[in-house]
């Protein structure tokens, strides 16, 4: 933990949240790796903040799962297991078959239009390699379709789980040699919902999670 953390000041926010949302930011983009001791000294002189902000972001860390206290040992970032990501992202691909389905039958023709505009965007980025703009294209991508339900619970249950699905995402995609599987799945996941061929689409968006669950499982192993 050398590298100095960045804090950005956000006058509309008090301090703890703003360290919450730096260290958070920090754990899911792997900056701070699973099993890394969160010490408040530490922490406080990288951040250039005293440790009330960074002892209570660290208890808010906690109960979103992204920290967990070791006795004897403190506070460290929690681990990423073959479970964990095995029973995420089997809710996942649960709820995104679901909203496939449920594009198919909903999306109208602005948001079809919006959803190719965003795989071309996402292919794009795969092409130059930029990892952050990838991870960005793709929630977009993935967002639209939720969108497109215009199920309000749907999506509400997605965005409680969006911070979990991120951390995997990021090092899925950080760690894959090349992206034209993505991209081609992306293709496939398009041509369905346009084609208003709910089974094709719902099976093509849970092979699309199944390969991401393989590649996880093996980049932890």
């Amino acid at each position: 933990m050398e590298n100095k953390l960045k804090v950005s000041i956000n006058e509309y926010l008090p301090l703890r949240d703003v360290v919450f949302n730096a260290l958070r930011d920090a754990i899911l983009k792997g900056e701070l790796v699973p099993g890394e001791r969160l010490m408040e000294k530490t922490l406080s002189d990288r951040m250039g903040v005293s440790r009330t902000p960074i002892r209570e972001a660290i208890r808010k860390l906690e109960l979103e799962g992204l920290v967990m206290m070791v006795p004897r040992k403190g506070a460290e970032v929690a681990k990423i297991t073959e479970k964990d990501i095995t029973d995420l992202l089997e809710v996942r691909a649960t709820l995104e078959a679901l909203a496939a389905r449920l594009a198919c039958e909903r999306m109208d023709d602005a948001s079809i239009e919006r959803l190719i505009c965003l795989k071309d965007e996402f292919a794009s980025a795969a092409k130059k390699k930029d990892v952050e703009l990838i991870i960005k294209k793709d929630i977009e991508f993935h967002d639209a379709i939720f969108a497109a339900t215009g199920n309000e619970k749907l999506i509400q249950i997605v965005s409680n789980l969006r911070e979990q699905i991120y951390r995997f995402r990021v090092k899925y995609i950080q760690e894959m040699p090349d992206y034209l599987v993505l991209v081609n799945e992306h293709e496939e996941i398009v041509d369905s919902i346009t084609s208003r061929n709910k089974e094709k689409a719902e099976e093509i968006v849970i092979r699309h999670i199944a390969n991401q669950e393989k590649a996880v499982i093996e980049m932890i192993e």
